[in-house]
């Protein structure tokens, strides 16, 4: 009997990964300690907090427990953070035992200081620096440590500064193959078509590494798609959002889902996805998401007519880029079937936008996705009018902007390519073959194996 409940604890203990973190913890505690850090290492922050307060239960003067629920309320790369519950946790938790713990509470509490976020992400970061300075044998040390210096420019990709984070975490993987935070932070540091190749061996193994994290499913396919690997992209995003598909909602997995299913020119099945995304979306941030997803399903399956054009989806509380991609969308799909008012009435709603939005600190996208967007769509309704001349010299102002954007991952804000749209409307309206060759070209640097983009080139007669 006590053989089988071992087996049956053992099937029912979730794969995450493996890591050595030797804490001064209960046995009991320590071990739900391990398993709150690594799914803190997948981002699976509620799953953690969780098991970071099991490990308090059993353990009440577990310092480390506390440290680790506090740094679910942190999340580096996506630019959140919860100051309120990081300092009620901190406030009742108790003195560490050892001068390592102490090391940990110290650097968290600079994390959740005094000052603005930027200046206290930066202390953060130093003090896990010199926490690795003074325990070099200590890989989650050097893991956080790596996570903090993706986070420091608040969001937004630093090239420079995610090649040293990679520096960092690569040993790691290399001396512990199962480490989750170690394959997780490399993907991070090489998504980007010009680095993510080096990436590719990470996310083939984290996937593996963590096959009970969800995020860690869809996280391999951040570099899959940042190299146009459309068929992994799906078969991961799939897995991501779980085996119930009938409850698929507008999501981070959902959307990416869509996404790789166009370029892949499974447009029914896009479009059956977001039908069911629609009857799903409950949430603002799922709205959000719902908004993009319809956008890149009218952009990149050209279905100018389609019936989901006309939902009505809940705009309230949603932000300048989502709302913008709306506003471009709609507008560009009316200009494509011929509707000059419409467009024109969403080119107004863009340009509303454009002259209210500001960037977020290091983040210009609030501000240059609207500019960016505007310019397109008022370039589609000149080509409409005839103008294609006027249309080229506005998209050659809105590359520019675009190319002047720190580079991104995932599907792009800019949901009709710049470089992209160029290249059509050279080709196809103006016959400069040589010069449209080029904007496909440089389209597809920033998006590999994008499927409109190579159509472009097809078009030009160029050999796929």
């Amino acid at each position: 009997m006590n053989a089988l409940l071992v087996l049956i604890t053992l099937a029912q203990t979730p794969r995450l990964g493996t890591i050595s973190f030797p804490t001064s913890g209960a046995p009991a505690a320590h071990e739900a300690f391990v398993r709150g850090v690594l799914y803190l290492h997948s981002f699976e922050y509620d799953s953690a907090a969780n098991a970071f307060r099991a490990a308090q239960q059993l353990d009440t003067a577990f310092a480390m427990a506390y440290w680790g629920e506090a740094m679910t309320y942190t999340h580096p790369v996506w630019n959140q953070q919860d100051m309120a519950k990081a300092r009620a946790v901190l406030s009742r938790t108790p003195a560490p035992p050892t001068p390592r713990e102490q090391a940990y509470l110290s650097a968290v509490r600079s994390l959740y200081g005094e000052g603005g976020k930027a200046r206290r992400d930066t202390l953060y970061a130093n003090a896990m620096q010199q926490l690795t300075a003074d325990y070099p044998d200590d890989a989650e040390a050097r893991a956080f440590y790596a996570l903090a210096l993706l986070g420091l420019n608040q969001g937004v990709r630093d090239v420079a500064t995610y090649q040293r984070a990679a520096a960092i975490v690569e040993p790691i993987l290399e001396a512990n193959p199962n480490h989750p935070g170690a394959a997780h932070y490399l993907i991070h540091a090489y998504d980007d078509p010009a680095h993510a190749p080096l990436g590719l061996k990470a996310a083939r193994a984290y996937s593996q590494i963590a096959p009970d994290a969800a995020h860690a499913q869809h996280m391999t396919t951040h570099i899959f798609l940042a190299l146009g690997m459309w068929e992994d992209v799906v078969r991961q995003n799939e897995i991501a959002a779980g085996p119930h598909r009938d409850h698929w909602g507008p999501n981070h997995y959902t959307q990416w889902l869509g996404y790789a299913l166009l370029q892949l020119g499974r447009d029914t099945e896009a479009r059956q996805l977001l039908e069911t995304m629609r009857s799903n979306a409950q949430s603002a941030n799922a709205r959000g998401y719902l908004i993009r997803a319809r956008a890149e399903y009218l952009i990149n399956a050209e279905r100018w007519d389609d019936p989901a054009r006309a939902w009505e989806i809940d705009r309230d509380g949603l932000g300048a880029v989502v709302l913008s991609i709306d506003a471009f969308a709609l507008g560009y799909a009316a200009a494509k079937r011929g509707d000059r008012a419409e467009a024109r009435q969403r080119l107004a709603q863009l340009n509303e936008i454009r002259a209210s939005a500001r960037p977020d600190g290091p983040n210009v996208a609030p501000a240059r996705v609207p500019a960016i967007l505007a310019k397109e769509l008022e370039a589609a309704i000149l080509v409409k009018q005839g103008k294609a001349s006027q249309a080229v010299t506005l998209l050659q102002e809105a590359t520019a902007l675009e190319d002047a954007m720190p580079v991104d991952y995932g599907p792009p804000d800019v949901v009709k390519p710049s470089h992209e749209l160029l290249g059509e409307v050279l080709l196809d309206l103006l016959s400069r073959k040589d010069e449209a060759v080029r904007e496909f070209r440089r389209a597809l640097s920033l998006a590999p194996k994008r499927a409109r983009s190579l159509a472009g080139l097809g078009r030009a007669g160029l050999d796929l």
